[in-house]
């Protein structure tokens, strides 16, 4: 037993020369994420800020057009920061804050799920009202539209709009904040010229 122990830890000892190859996935997958998100905030700021500030239809924060900026900027900087690996762990903290507060202020009396799905143990109270609007969807669909087209592709379904891809990203910048950016970055490069001097 102790044999097979310690030809499993060489083989994980190998695997050490691809350790870059985790935080450098979790990087690039949430770059896209942010950067829209960002862009989207930009290309409707006036709506966002309203958004941020409107306390029966939005989050009812204080100093909307202030909030709605930090977020924007967060996004967008904290995009091009995980890209190329600057900063990552500094940037993973107020990009951590922005899914929490889409995780409290957003998605949490949605429950966990994004997508509706009647199967799931965690389906929310309203999965009912939502499988019934996707059946209305689907019916008007094969009625008035090409549903085989429409439908080649995928599914339709309901969005739920909980806060499972938010936690989810979270989970991903937690990550990123202990284990930092990876050696194929920039913070590996000055880490690197500044042990030198």
């Amino acid at each position: 037993m102790i044999d097979f122990l310690k030809r499993m830890q060489g083989w994980l000892d190998l695997t050490k020369a691809a350790d870059f190859l985790g935080p450098l996935a979790l990087r690039l997958y949430l770059v896209p994420v942010f950067w829209v998100a960002g862009m989207n905030k930009v290309n409707g700021f006036e709506n966002t800020a309203a958004w941020f500030g409107n306390p029966d239809w939005g989050l009812g924060l204080p100093f909307p057009t202030l909030m709605a900026g930090l977020a924007t900027g967060t996004e967008l900087l904290g995009a091009i920061a995980l890209l190329i690996g600057l900063g990552t762990r500094w940037f993973s903290i107020p990009l951590m804050v922005t899914m929490l507060v889409a995780i409290l202020k957003v998605h949490w009396h949605n429950g966990w799920q994004a997508i509706a799905d009647p199967m799931s143990p965690w389906a929310n109270a309203d999965v009912a009202g939502a499988i019934d609007r996707l059946s209305k969807a689907r019916s008007l669909l094969r009625e008035h539209g090409n549903y085989d087209w429409l439908t080649e592709t995928g599914n339709f379904v309901v969005s739920n709009n909980g806060m499972e891809w938010a936690a989810t990203y979270f989970v991903m910048l937690l990550a990123l904040f202990f284990v930092g950016s990876g050696r194929l970055s920039l913070d590996h490069l000055v880490g690197k010229r500044l042990s030198r001097n």
